[in-house]
């Protein structure tokens, strides 16, 4: 009986990957119940945990066929609160990760205080004033905390008070405008130099040659450009308007749900010019991909690729910026060049959200060994407190740890992956390791169950920037080369 009701769980929910029906959400009230079911299976796991989104969200009952305006879009009520945290600064850089470019923390120095309104579009479809709640109404329950922006703008200083652009940081601007300038990129060498970050100016054209959307061959590439934006809005015209059709329904009613919760407190990503071209994106990538079609989590990751090509044209402040004031051609090239980018991308780790998610579930299992080879010490301590990976390294695998890191430090988190061989799909795995190693210290005070769940599960990282990260990639290279002997399943 056990394993038919395994069986059938999964053919239930065939239809919409990732989510589970009302009359399956688990009912456990606390963590303690969570605890007190003792889970034999995957789809068992993911019932118990809080995840990549929330179980008890009833946001969208009342979708029906039609498209809802965007004035219907539900606002989340998600609110985080974080805590400082010690570092441990001790790492070891790559080899080809000179001392002094070590990435810098961007961080203003003053308290800066954000316009309390959302920018509006220009379009027909507007926010609900009574159900989206301003950036300031959103944060009045957080701590008192400098705003640190979104992307790191040339104007923001680092804590020590460094010139906002020194003179090794100009060399290395200038090393990365001769590569991008050159007839045939290099694209080895340009991946030498990505991989300790890469300069807010040439981010987007970097992005674009790493990601294998650009040729290397500076002639072709306003070529391919144009064919391939082109043919995105191909199938926008040819595919979009089936989202109401009873085949495709269920699926963009699911992004149609999930977009108002991608980074709720920034206001960029609530415009209604913005949450259209996510909800175009994501559905035109599910029907072209049945073998996984729509899973929630993917919506977080179009978030870095929109960002860094918005700022191409966005010289700072781009979290508050009215994309509607953008030309329509403009918008056009950056919806098109986001889809083709984290098309790219999902590629590589398309197994993470096929059926019953194999990928995600291998690289936990990965996950677990690994750290029981790094660190005894934790790994025997979740086993004393009875806590799974699965119930906290599901979402960092599903999101990439865009859940637990500010989206400022995804995207310098990204430099690296896309200029590591296998970045999303092999080295993210370390970086998850040496993410956890990072909190020793305080998962091995915690004394019972909920506690240990409820730190990994909210891991103060608020006001980390591009040094913290700087230092966890050091750690996860580093480890990744101690532990070269690893399983084959490590590259799963």
């Amino acid at each position: 009986m056990a394993t038919e009701n395994r069986i059938n769980f999964w053919r239930r929910n065939a239809k919409v990957p990732g989510r589970f029906p009302k009359d399956t959400k688990p009912k456990f009230s606390n963590l303690n119940d969570v605890k007190s079911k003792k889970a034999s299976s995957f789809h068992e796991f993911a019932r118990s945990t809080n995840d990549a989104w929330d179980l008890d969200d009833e946001e969208g009952e009342d979708f029906l066929g039609p498209p809802a305006p965007a004035s219907s879009l539900p606002s989340t009520q998600k609110q985080q609160q974080s805590q400082g945290g010690d570092t441990d600064t001790h790492r070891l850089a790559p080899p080809w990760t000179e001392a002094e470019n070590l990435p810098i923390v961007q961080e203003d120095t003053e308290c800066e205080h954000v316009n309390g309104k959302v920018v509006k579009s220009s379009s027909d479809a507007h926010l609900n004033t009574s159900s989206v709640r301003s950036p300031l109404q959103k944060q009045q329950s957080l701590p008192v905390r400098p705003i640190i922006p979104l992307v790191a703008r040339m104007s923001d200083q680092n804590s020590s008070g460094a010139p906002p652009m020194t003179v090794r940081e100009k060399s290395r601007l200038d090393k990365f405008k001769y590569l991008l300038g050159s007839p045939n990129t290099d694209l080895e060498e340009l991946r030498k130099h990505s991989w300790s970050g890469i300069p807010r100016e040439v981010r987007p054209i970097t992005w674009r040659l790493l990601s294998g959307y650009l040729p290397a061959n500076k002639e072709r590439r306003e070529l391919v450009l144009r064919r391939k934006r082109d043919e995105y809005f191909g199938f926008i015209e040819q595919y979009y308007h089936s989202r109401t059709d009873e085949n495709f329904k269920d699926t963009y009613r699911q992004i149609h749900i999930d977009i108002p919760r991608t980074n709720p407190l920034i206001p960029l990503f609530q415009q209604p010019v913005v949450q259209e071209v996510f909800e175009r994106i994501l559905f035109i990538w599910a029907i072209r991909h049945p073998a996984s079609g729509y899973v929630q989590g993917i919506n977080d990751l179009v978030t870095p690729f929109f960002v860094v090509f918005l700022s191409e044209f966005v010289p700072e402040d781009v979290e508050n910026f009215d994309v509607a004031a953008l030309p329509l051609d403009t918008q056009r090239n950056i919806e098109a060049d986001s889809f083709w980018c984290m098309s790219k991308l999902l590629d590589g780790i398309q197994d993470n959200y096929t059926f019953a998610q194999p990928g995600i579930q291998n690289k936990v299992k990965a996950l677990e060994e690994l750290v029981s080879r790094i660190d005894e010490d934790i790994h025997n301590y979740f086993i004393k407190y009875e806590v799974e990976y699965l119930q906290f390294a599901f979402r960092w695998m599903n999101n990439l740890l865009m859940r637990e890191l500010p989206l400022r430090c995804t995207i310098r988190l990204w430099d690296t992956y896309q200029a590591e061989s296998e970045g999303f799909s092999h080295f993210h795995l370390y970086v998850c390791a040496a993410f956890l190693i990072e909190w020793r210290k305080e998962i091995l005070s915690m004394i019972d169950f909920q506690g240990l769940l409820m730190l990994l599960q909210n891991l103060p990282t608020i006001h980390w920037g591009n040094e913290e990260v700087g230092l966890l990639l050091a750690e996860a290279y580093r480890l990744k080369y101690m532990f070269a002997d690893a399983p084959s399943h490590y590259k799963r």
